[in-house]
């Protein structure tokens, strides 16, 4: 029986929400539909999402600068509608300056369906000439002190064939032009890069801005356990199965030591880079995923999840409810068992205490909010390694007597819709009855839980299926709170 113990009147850390910071979708032209905006509306409102970033905000499909009888024409209507969209929920803009747009291509290479140009510009002034002009666009359209808080970040993993068909030379050169023009129209506006995946190219890149006095004001890169680019058909598995358990925290670990004390942003994440895997719709994403965020405390400044949701087409835009793709959301709005746990974490505190105890799957931690205690719980193994059923003992010393003591799971009986809907024959088109059904099955189940108190100890016990979330949480009151367990008051 795993054991885990926590003295609740212990040092405590402070325990940021990095997660919450940004969050990541598709490419531009989804953030002008109306179901992606409700979508994200509501995971800013019940995860706490404060920043998005997407593919593609300069590609053709945008109209940000096209030639007509030779002539250059630019219009940024479209991003405006984006971005107003987003300030009017109180979220902002985490801009990938991406792909490039036909006219200042230097060649026809694409990626994804939708056929984002990757190569380099032709000529890299008109792409400094671009750049200039958005920033100044954007800075008289929202003001300085609006945009001076958004961040821009150059392009999208440069270090990928797939998205970029320059050098690493070709691609300091774009960082060069872009940081110039936007940094023209005024210092305070943040760029950084060189949001590469797998942690590539950080310290040249910080050197490059070094050796030529060039702004960097902040690092981004990505890293996924099933690293590099995603492909359909992908054993995933195996590439989980082989990954080390802690591969993120260890990465992110690296990226932190390689960013010379410069603010750090994973700009993509998600537990494999495969667009098309059941694990993505399984209750294992939502262990794995909490496992992950819990795990790198500490090493960055914001963490973005790839994706909110599965209003998504990169390959092709699905329409199988639940199809294995990135999103938190499917695309009719259905919670996966990771919304939930995400939403676990948001209703976490803002002090972590130590926990005590330590199991090969199981996982114990302690976050105050006001006058409550919240543990989260996981039990959680890569494929193929072995994970059981375990019943976790948790002691919680020096602790007043609590009010209540409720717990709410994810599991593969509890907030799983998928379940549901493979009993329901796994339709391919859902009737407005299934997706309410759905939405019904996904919904977190706070439940009461039997715990004892004896001599300034709460003692709780808790079974915990394979591949699982639990969350416990003590209602105190404030007088339990503000005091100890003798009963004097604390100053």
């Amino acid at each position: 029986m795993p054991e885990f113990t926590c003295n609740l009147l212990g040092p405590s850390t402070p325990f940021k929400h990095f997660w919450e910071h940004t969050v990541g979708s598709d490419h531009a032209p989804m953030a002008l539909r109306a179901d992606w905006q409700a979508q994200l509306r509501r995971a800013h409102k019940e995860l706490g999402f404060q920043y998005v970033r997407f593919h593609g905000i300069l590609s053709d499909q945008m109209g940000t600068l096209i030639c007509q009888n030779e002539q250059f024409l630019f219009s940024f209507f479209n991003t405006d509608q984006i971005f107003d969209f987003l300030l009017s929920t109180g979220m902002k803009p985490f801009i990938e300056l991406s792909f490039m747009p036909e006219t200042l291509a230097s060649g026809s290479k694409t990626v994804f369906r939708y056929q984002g140009n990757v190569t380099p510009p032709k000529d890299y002034r008109q792409w400094e000439m671009l750049i200039l002009k958005l920033a100044k666009h954007w800075v008289k359209q929202y003001g300085i002190s609006e945009v001076s808080q958004w961040y821009f970040e150059a392009w999208n993993e440069p270090n990928l064939h797939h998205f970029w068909t320059g050098t690493q030379k070709d691609y300091f050169k774009l960082y060069r032009h872009t940081v110039e023009a936007i940094k023209r129209v005024d210092a305070s506006l943040r760029v950084g890069g060189p949001a590469t995946a797998q942690n590539a190219w950080i310290e040249e890149w910080l050197s490059f801005c070094e050796a030529n006095r060039l702004p960097a004001d902040f690092v981004t890169t990505h890293y996924y356990p099933t690293d590099a680019f995603g492909e359909i058909g992908a054993d995933t598995e195996t590439q989980l199965a082989n990954a080390p358990k802690d591969v993120m925290r260890q990465r992110a670990q690296e990226s932190r030591e390689r960013a010379r004390g410069k603010p750090l942003y994973y700009t993509e994440w998600n537990v494999s880079s495969n667009p098309r895997h059941d694990m993505h719709d399984q209750p294992s994403a939502a262990a794995y995923a909490a496992r992950i965020i819990m795990s790198v405390h500490g090493l960055v400044d914001g963490y973005s999840f790839w994706t909110f949701s599965d209003i998504f087409e990169e390959n092709y835009f699905p329409s199988v409810p639940f199809h294995g793709g990135f999103g938190l959301l499917n695309i009719h709005g259905i919670a996966k068992p990771v919304y939930r746990a995400f939403q676990l974490l948001h209703r976490l505190g803002d002090q972590l205490f130590p926990v005590a105890g330590k199991h090969d799957t199981v996982e114990v931690w302690g976050v105050r909010k006001e006058y409550a205690f919240n543990f989260l719980l996981v039990n959680q193994a890569m494929p193929r390694h072995s994970i059981h059923t375990e019943v976790v003992k948790l002691t919680l010393s020096n602790a007043p007597e609590p009010l209540a003591v409720f717990v709410e799971r994810i599991d593969e009986d509890h907030a799983n819709p998928r379940k549901k809907w493979e009993e329901l024959g796994k339709p391919d088109y859902l009737s407005a009855y299934e997706v309410e059904s759905l939405k019904a099955s996904s919904e977190l189940v706070k439940e009461p839980m039997e715990w004892k108190y004896e001599q300034g100890n709460v003692h709780l016990k808790l079974s915990l299926p394979p591949q699982s979330v639990a969350a416990i949480t003590l209602e105190l009151g404030m007088e339990e709170v503000l005091s100890d367990v003798s009963g004097e008051k604390t100053k």
